[in-house]
C-alpha cells in the first residue's frame, strides 16, 4: 500500500485498514489545524492505484478486514462515480466488511447532496465523520471553517437520511473566553436539529504553525481553564435533546464521558461535578509553550 503526506484517522477506526484515497484537504484554512499545512495539495488519487492497494490488502489480509477507512483530509469531496467505484470494489475483495468509513465537511457534503449520498450508502458507505467543531456562526467565522451552522446542519440531516452512521466532532474550548456561551448553546442547538449517531468531544489545545496559535501568543485569543471547559461541556451536555453516544475518546480532555443520550445524561453530568471539584492544578496545563 502506498501513502503521501500525513495520514490521520479517529482513533474509533484504530482496527480499520486504512487505504488513502485522497491527499491532503481541500479546504486547508483552519486556524486550529496544522495536519494539512505543510503537506501536499488537495488531489484524489486515481482510482486504478486504490485498486491496486485494496488488491495488496487482500494478499496481506486475506478476509479478516471488517472496517476499512478511505482517508485523508476530506474524501467525500472525491468524485461521487469514483468513491462509489472504490467501495463497491472493496466490498467485492472483503465480503466480511462492515463498514466503509471517510472524513468529510459539512460543505462538500452538501456539494454532494442527497441523492449521491444515497448512492454512496448503497455503494457500501456506511458512516462519515463530520468536524461540526462548534454550532456558532461567528466561532465558525473565527477559525475560518468555511462553513455555517444551517450548512452543518444540512450535511447532517442529509448523511443520516441517506442511511450512513453520522459521527459529529466538537470542540470544546473552540470559541475561547468571550464566546464559550454562545458557542455551547448554539452547538447543542445544531446538534438537535441534526441527532447524530454519535458525538464526539475535544478539548482545543494549540498547535505549531496554527494561525489560532499565533492570535493566543498575540493575547488575541484567550483560553478557557480546566474548570471553563468542564463548564463548557456540562452546558452543552444538559442542552442536548438527541438520541445520540457520546464519546471524549481523546487525550485533550480533562474528563472521560462515554454514554447514550439522554439515559446517561445524569451520570455524565455528575462526572463534570466530580471533575469540578478538583483543584485545576489536578489537571494537565491548558497550554505550555508549542504543542
Amino acid at each position: 500500500m502506498r501513502y503521501e503526506g500525513p495520514i490521520y484517522r479517529p482513533p474509533s477506526e484504530a482496527d480499520s485498514l486504512l487505504i488513502q484515497a485522497t491527499i491532503g484537504c481541500p479546504h486547508n484554512k483552519c486556524t486550529f489545524c496544522m495536519v494539512y499545512k505543510k503537506g501536499p495539495r488537495f488531489k484524489v488519487r486515481p482510482v486504478k492505484e486504490i485498486k491496486e492497494d485494496l488488491d495488496q490488502a487482500k494478499k496481506i489480509y486475506g478476509q479478516k478486514v471488517q472496517t476499512l477507512f478511505f482517508p485523508a483530509g476530506n474524501t467525500i469531496a472525491m468524485p461521487t462515480d469514483e468513491l462509489v467505484e472504490i467501495c463497491t470494489y472493496a466490498r467485492s475483495l472483503f465480503p466480511s466488511l462492515k463498514r466503509i468509513t471517510t472524513y468529510g465537511s459539512s460543505r462538500y457534503i452538501c456539494k454532494k447532496g442527497l441523492a449521491n449520498l444515497i448512492r454512496l450508502r448503497h455503494s457500501g458507505l456506511s458512516r462519515i465523520h463530520v468536524g461540526l467543531e462548534s454550532g456558532d456562526d461567528e466561532v465558525l467565522r473565527r477559525i475560518k471553517k468555511g462553513t455555517n451552522s444551517s450548512e452543518q446542519i444540512q450535511a447532517g440531516l442529509w448523511v443520516r437520511e441517506a442511511g450512513i452512521e453520522l459521527s459529529e466532532y466538537v470542540i470544546l474550548g473552540i470559541g475561547g473566553k468571550d464566546r464559550t456561551l454562545e458557542h455551547a448553546d448554539a452547538t447543542a442547538r445544531v446538534l438537535n436539529s441534526i441527532n447524530p449517531d454519535f458525538i464526539r468531544l475535544r478539548t482545543f489545545l494549540p498547535k505549531t504553525n496554527t494561525l489560532l496559535l499565533h492570535q493566543i501568543e498575540k493575547g488575541q485569543f484567550k483560553m478557557l481553564s480546566a474548570h471553563d471547559v468542564l463548564n463548557e461541556t456540562r452546558k452543552i451536555i444538559e442542552a442536548l435533546d438527541v438520541i445520540s453516544e457520546i464519546f471524549s475518546d481523546h487525550y485533550t480532555n480533562y474528563v472521560n464521558l462515554n454514554g447514550r443520550m439522554p439515559d446517561d445524561r445524569g451520570r455524565m453530568l455528575g462526572l463534570i461535578d466530580e471533575a469540578l471539584t478538583r483543584d485545576e492544578k489536578y489537571f494537565r496545563p491548558i497550554y505550555v509553550g508549542t504543542q
